[in-house]
C-alpha cells in the first residue's frame, strides 16, 4: 500500500508535503541547491508548519548533498529562528542522509541550534522516524489536554 501525499510546495531543491499521517514532511532531492530555490522552499515548510500548528517535521535527506557552509549559515541564522518563531517547529525527526558528508553538515547544524526550543532525532529509518513524531506529537497534545 502506498501513501498519498499532499504536495504543498515543491521545486529543484525539495518537497514541503502534507503528510496524511499527521505532520509536515521536507525531502531533500539530490545535487547542488540554488540559494533562491532552497530559500523558497524552506519559506513554504515554515508556512505548513504554521498551518498544521503541531511543530512537527520529518526531514527526509537519504539523498541530499551536503549543505555548503553558506547553507548552513542560512539555516542556523535565518531559517531555523524563522521556522521556530512563525511555524512553531518544535519536533525535527531527520532521516539520514546517505552521504556522510551530508550527516555530517546536518549535526553540525543541529548543534549550533541546541539552545532553540526544538528537539531533534536521528534516524536511519523512515518508519523509525514517523514513530518517534507521533509520539512527540501525541505526547505534546496530551501536556496541553492537562
Amino acid at each position: 500500500m502506498t501513501t498519498r501525499y499532499r504536495v504543498y510546495y515543491e521545486n529543484a531543491v525539495g518537497r514541503a508535503v502534507d503528510d496524511p499521517l499527521g505532520f509536515a514532511r521536507l525531502t531533500y532531492q539530490p545535487g547542488t541547491r540554488d540559494a533562491e530555490a532552497m530559500a523558497a522552499l524552506l519559506g513554504h515548510v515554515t508556512r505548513l508548519l504554521a498551518k498544521r500548528g503541531d511543530g512537527c517535521l520529518l526531514v527526509d535527506q537519504r539523498l541530499m548533498s551536503p549543505f555548503t557552509p553558506t547553507e548552513q549559515i542560512f539555516v542556523i541564522q535565518q531559517w531555523l529562528p524563522r521556522a521556530v518563531a512563525e511555524g512553531s517547529y518544535r519536533f525535527g525527526a531527520v532521516v539520514l542522509a546517505e552521504n556522510a558528508f551530508a550527516r555530517l553538515a546536518t549535526r553540525s547544524v543541529t548543534t549550533a541550534v541546541r539552545d532553540m526550543p526544538m528537539l531533534y532525532q536521528y534516524f536511519e529509518q523512515e518508519v523509525d522516524a514517523v514513530a518517534w513524531l507521533l509520539q512527540q506529537k501525541q505526547q505534546a497534545q496530551l501536556g496541553r489536554t492537562k
